[in-house]
């Protein structure tokens, strides 16, 4: 059987032993940021112009339910994960990497995936990155809350290994 083969079987029967479910819980603020994770997918979203309320929904198939997410220059911007798969964090966890302009997608996905002790954000990455949400598994929601950089296009991926060639898209800030 071709390896990845085997890697796809191994992921699928890991997943199927994993159990789903979890409590809220609230994490510490670290480094100007402030993250919450919960179990309960559903959560309001309230309307503020003075706020970007940003949504982006992750599955079991690698894939995020936007490509493009939008915010003005110097807004407060919350971005909401929800992980709507079974999968247990370690067979499909997904996050949230948006990049600084003019970051290499490829070269730092690597990177990322050599760093499973930091939820795969790699050491000395800061300069790369403009914020981050927490890593979660299936069933999960994290979010975050940081400031729109200046106007411009700038990448955001998924930096669990392998699927930052699929859940990728475009942070646009007007």
């Amino acid at each position: 059987m071709s390896k990845l083969k085997m890697i796809v079987v191994s992921m699928i029967f890991l997943g199927l032993l994993a159990s789903c479910g979890g409590e809220k819980k609230k994490e510490k603020e670290k480094e100007g940021f402030s993250y919450e994770t919960k179990s309960d997918a559903k959560e309001e979203v309230k309307e503020d112009s003075n706020e970007a309320n940003i949504v982006l929904v992750g599955d079991d198939l690698m894939k995020f339910d936007k490509t493009e997410i939008k915010a003005k220059e110097g807004q407060k911007v919350k971005l909401t994960l929800r992980h709507k798969g079974k999968m247990d964090i370690n067979v499909m966890g997904h996050n949230v990497v948006i990049l600084k302009q003019g970051v290499d997608v490829a070269t730092f996905a690597g990177k990322a995936a050599t760093a499973r002790d930091t939820e795969y954000i790699p050491a000395g990455s800061e300069g790369d990155i403009i914020a981050h949400t927490k890593l979660i598994g299936g069933g999960q929601t994290t979010s975050i809350e940081f400031e729109a950089p200046a106007a411009g296009t700038y990448d955001f991926i998924c930096s669990f290994p392998g699927h930052y060639a699929i859940m990728k898209g475009k942070f646009i800030v007007e």
